[in-house]
């Protein structure tokens, strides 16, 4: 099982195990020496398991000594009674390397993830209060850390692991929903056998005299949302905020060191001011770039701390030959009003978490179409497979055309990320989680299908190409790699909206609003030889896809 952190004595040298971090005054200690606290942030599941290594030597090469981590509860257990520790996932993981762990295991991590790491299946109650002593909440945590924290016991320092320190949830003090809910993490923690020493991170909480200083989170940048301009934190400001942390004497943890890519679904979206939809790449601006790279942070950090040379790579064909395919849909379901995703009777109950779900009924007129704020995020609403329009946020009607005898309505509904902090978590359902009007009367009579776009749904569903595509529309290709393959970048020039898929996971979603312009592509995803390529097109297709390495030599795919 491939390991993120091990157990390995760290830099070689055996230190006594008996005093962990501990808190000293105005200094921390760490087996009784004085320690500084030199972290960066790098989540294992943001970052490519074949890649884990290279990301942590050009940590430590740099001079971080303590990499921090959150554990995404909603990956680990997708439905109520499958759990998921194993390869891309897994948490038996650092310390050959010579690098200490602070471990972030939730619930709750924010870390811009759906609904901020906590699984969807929790709204099917709907009475949840998410992040509070309420029951329905306390047992299901209590069912995740029943499985969790047996695997980060024996990794703890004192039993020869890397993990020096724990934190409870993230930013409780500016939530606080309920003052019962922090002493239940602590103590479902402990009771569990967690000993090292528990932190916190809560900016409301303000600092303790005589305890050491430590900035928990210095920013390298911000995630951008869909629509956004990119988010930069020029390189001088950053890196002399840590010159002036470190002459102080303080410690540090940088966010993000290296941020990865949020693939698939992972995305949450921000819910202040206004809901926006967080995009796939986590690139951060930091230190090390999305796909790994140097950037001058790093340099410039490196300066202060260490030094660290890197390595290059190689090539792809550069013709694409795409065919259009049509979606066999799965097996529907029946319902007389509109069902939210999280409650639908899919995925052994558990409801469906992420992707699209097409909730289609029959109409006998035209008229107006109102959603009242119930779709949730966005519709493409189409009458007999013919496109008229959308739904948004703040796009709450429209125009049916007029028409003869009964015809089909469908809404084809996208989930574009659960609000990930804030005082609405509770809200976060997900689909129609409503009713929408036609001429002021409720539509009944759905037929609903889950669009999950899991790996076993892209496999699955096909038919033969269309005479003429008509969208939304799957494209299929061949994309192949010669040699061992080296990361890459998707663009899709031309383009208007949608997901790419490369051998059946999910790279996550393009959107010609920008701000990301190109979605990473790591080497580990490809076969050396012939590769699957299929994307997901909501209102148009240029036929063409760029293919852009690391060093910025671009490369031209035509798409037949």
């Amino acid at each position: 099982m491939p390991q993120f952190f091990s157990r390995t004595p760290v830099g070689g040298r055996r230190l006594s195990r008996k005093l962990g971090l501990h808190a000293n005054n105005s200094q921390f200690t760490l087996a009784g020496e004085p320690f500084r606290i030199l972290g960066g942030s790098v989540h294992y599941f943001r970052v490519p398991s074949a890649y884990w290594r290279d990301r942590l030597m050009k940590a430590k090469a740099c001079g971080i000594n303590t990499i921090t981590t959150y554990v995404p509860w909603s990956l680990h257990q997708p439905e109520r009674d499958v759990f998921n520790f194993q390869t891309q996932l897994d948490l038996d993981l650092v310390a050959e390397l010579g690098l200490w762990v602070i471990l972030r295991p939730g619930p709750y991590i924010s870390a811009e993830l759906d609904l901020g790491g906590l699984p969807s299946w929790l709204l099917q109650d709907e009475n949840m209060r998410l992040r509070t002593t309420y029951p329905g909440f306390t047992d299901a945590v209590n069912v995740f850390f029943d499985k969790l924290i047996p695997k980060i016991v024996p990794l703890q320092f004192k039993k020869g692991g890397p993990i020096i320190a724990i934190q409870l949830d993230d930013s409780y003090g500016s939530y606080a929903k309920d003052n019962r809910y922090m002493a239940f993490i602590k103590e479902a923690l402990t009771s569990r056998g967690v000993s090292e020493m528990l932190l916190t991170s809560d900016l409301s909480n303000g600092l303790k005299p005589n305890s050491p200083a430590m900035v928990t989170d210095i920013w390298s940048g911000m995630a951008d949302a869909w629509g956004d301009l990119h988010h930069v934190l020029a390189p001088e400001d950053m890196v002399s905020t840590v010159r002036e942390i470190l002459r102080r004497g303080m410690s540090i943890n940088l966010y993000m060191f290296h941020g990865g890519t949020s693939f698939g679904f992972m995305s949450g979206a921000l819910g202040i001011p206004s809901y926006k939809a967080i995009v796939p790449s986590y690139d951060y601006d930091a230190p090390l770039s999305e796909a790994g790279e140097y950037t001058p942070k790093y340099h410039l950090l490196r300066d202060l701390f260490s030094r660290y040379n890197s390595e290059s790579e190689q090539s792809y064909n550069k013709t694409l030959h795409m065919h259009t395919m049509t979606l066999i849909l799965c097996l529907p379901f029946k319902s007389a009003t509109p069902v939210n995703m999280e409650n639908l009777p899919v995925n052994n109950k558990n409801g469906q978490s992420q992707g699209y779900t097409l909730y289609e009924t029959t109409i006998t007129s035209g008229g107006l179409l109102k959603s009242g704020d119930n779709v949730r995020d966005r519709a493409l609403v189409f009458v007999d497979r013919r496109y008229i329009g959308f739904f948004k946020r703040n796009t709450l009607e429209m125009a049916v055309p007029d028409g003869e005898g009964k015809r089909t309505l469908s809404l084809l509904v996208e989930n574009c990320g659960r609000v990930h902090r804030g005082k609405d978590l509770d809200k976060q359902r997900k689909g129609l989680v409503g009713d929408v009007l036609l001429n002021g009367t409720p539509l009944r009579d759905f037929t609903i299908y889950s669009l999950d776009m899991k790996p076993s749904f892209i496999d699955r569903f096909w038919k033969a190409r269309p005479e003429v595509p008509l969208y939304p529309a799957f494209l299929m290709g061949a994309l192949f790699a010669y040699g061992y393959p080296s990361d890459t970048f998707v663009k899709l020039p031309g383009w208007g909206r949608g997901v790419v898929f490369i051998n059946g996971l999910n790279l996550g979603r393009y959107w010609s609003s920008g701000p990301q312009q190109a979605l990473y592509l790591p080497g580990p995803f490809l076969n050396s030889g012939m590769n699957q390529i299929i994307a997901f097109e909501e209102q148009e297709a240029d036929y063409k896809i760029q293919l852009e390495d690391t060093h910025d030599l671009g490369m031209t795919a035509d798409i037949k």
